[in-house]
């Protein structure tokens, strides 16, 4: 499974990344090859100061080697082995009016010290955090979405779009980083669904990703704006960093195991703003951002 999966995320990063170079029509990605001194190695994409992405990273990486003691206690588990890969990518956008984005499909092992796998899972999802609002981007997001859950399962796509909205809580800030997505986590072997079944849902929701994200770029990309108004996407993107930095555990597992940290902080964006106290106008588009962010909204 754990090949399997390698060879699937490979292909998806080639894929990805040939559409998003596409759609900049400028820059192009920067390949950078890596080896993890405990086990295992990736392979970094970015992009930077293009015509469209104004940093953007698609990532891979498969990583192996003794659980570090910190990670046995968060799992509850002593001398354990592990192997982990999976594709992580992040785009944020130079036009405010463009939303960012984040994905991130996993597939995860771990080991006695025999060498016998005594656990598996998959996990993953994708979630959109605009700067502007545009409810029509929003409804085609989680179309997109749910249409990859329910081939799979017709309960999935509200379960883990529940689960998006609560793992992406910005607590200390009582608010959404963004609109959400799918998250889903620990995906396990059960009565219902085999780990082959799994793998097929998985990578059913990372083939939807170009027909979520693609269109909405495609149509915002072109339009005006201020740079009031691009003030509010750099300030934004300060609450974007403070949740990776303080809540994300994909980040907490990077840094805890030795990831590389070029890697892990790809994810951060290159021109951000911390106001004290910002206020924002009343009745204005950020307000009705703001707005939908405090409660999560149902979008179809």
């Amino acid at each position: 499974m754990k090949d399997k999966f390698y060879q699937y995320i490979q292909e998806l990063q080639d894929k990805i990344t040939t559409a998003l170079e596409a759609v900049d029509g400028k820059a192009t990605f920067k390949e950078d090859l890596w080896d993890r001194p405990e086990g295992g190695g990736g392979r970094t994409r970015v992009i930077e100061n293009g015509a469209v992405f104004e940093k953007g990273g698609v990532n891979i990486s498969a990583v192996h080697g003794k659980l570090p003691e910190s990670m046995q206690s968060y799992f509850g588990v002593k001398d354990a082995n592990f192997f982990a890969c999976g594709l992580s990518l992040v785009l944020h956008p130079k036009n405010p009016m463009v939303p960012t984005v984040h994905a991130n499909w996993r597939y995860f092992e771990m080991y006695n010290q025999e060498g016998d796998i005594v656990d598996q899972w998959f996990g993953g999802g994708q979630d959109l955090t605009p700067y502007y609002l545009f409810e029509e981007d929003a409804k085609h997001f989680h179309t997109i979405c749910k249409t990859a859950c329910d081939k799979h399962n017709d309960s999935f796509y509200d379960l883990y779009k529940e689960k998006c909205d609560t793992y992406f809580w910005n607590a200390h800030r009582h608010e959404a980083r963004g609109i959400g997505g799918l998250f889903f986590d620990y995906c396990k072997a059960n009565t219902y669904m085999s780990m082959e079944h799994w793998y097929n849902f998985t990578t059913e929701v990372g083939n939807s990703f170009l027909e979520s994200y693609l269109p909405i770029v495609e149509k915002r990309k072109n339009l005006p704006y201020t740079e009031a108004q691009r003030n509010w996407q750099e300030i934004r993107r300060g609450r974007y960093v403070e949740f990776n930095l303080v809540h994300d555990k994909g980040t907490l597992f990077g840094l805890k195991t030795n990831g590389r940290i070029e890697s892990i902080l790809m994810s951060l964006p290159p021109h951000v703003q911390w106001v004290y106290n910002h206020e924002i106008e009343p009745n204005s588009p950020e307000e009705h951002l703001l707005t939908v962010l405090k409660k999560p909204k149902s979008w179809v």
